[in-house]
């Protein structure tokens, strides 16, 4: 399958996406703030520098966006063009992540990966229902966990499939 734009503008495209103040992070931070929790953003300190650090209960919270970390739902596919291209990408991204979950873990901070689609589906439904589950989750001195559109489940650790074998093509 061919590209729709030209190289120069898919290129242009690609390096306006920043990892930084997405729109799923900064509609979780304006619901947690507005809940009354206060946090740090981006902190330099810690490993990967997280979303949003909540000291007072000594967690992070990562806000990852479906593609890029290459979550199993129905936001993810992997592109048609560059396969081995992305794929690499996605990989890399996932085992950057374990690491950093691994020496955030070391550091003693809970790590809660809340993705794109749960922020997505809050969107649709209700924000606060989101804000809910992360509140409950930092309340508890719970292990660390994620949130998806499918719920709130325990994050383990070295558990992700490789995307390779993540189908190209969801319903």
């Amino acid at each position: 399958m061919t590209d729709v734009v030209d190289a120069a503008t898919r290129s242009r495209m690609m390096s306006g996406i920043r990892g930084k103040n997405t729109s799923p992070e900064i509609t979780l931070r304006k619901a947690l703030f507005a809940r009354g929790f206060r946090y740090r953003i981006h902190a330099p300190g810690l490993p990967g520098k997280p979303d949003l650090v909540l000291p007072r209960y000594h967690a992070v919270i990562l806000v990852h966006g479906c593609f890029w970390h290459g979550h199993d739902c129905r936001y993810f596919k992997v592109p048609q063009t560059r396969t081995g291209f992305w794929m690499g990408k996605i990989n890399s991204n996932r085992a950057r992540d374990q690491r950093e979950y691994a020496a955030l873990k070391a550091l003693g901070w809970r790590v809660l990966v809340v993705w794109e689609c749960a922020v997505r589906t809050a969107k649709k439904d209700d924000a606060f229902r989101l804000v809910d589950y992360v509140a409950e989750w930092l309340a508890t001195d719970a292990a660390d966990a994620e949130i998806s559109e499918m719920g709130v489940k325990d994050l383990v650790v070295g558990s992700r499939v490789d995307v390779s074998t993540v189908p190209s093509f969801r319903p």
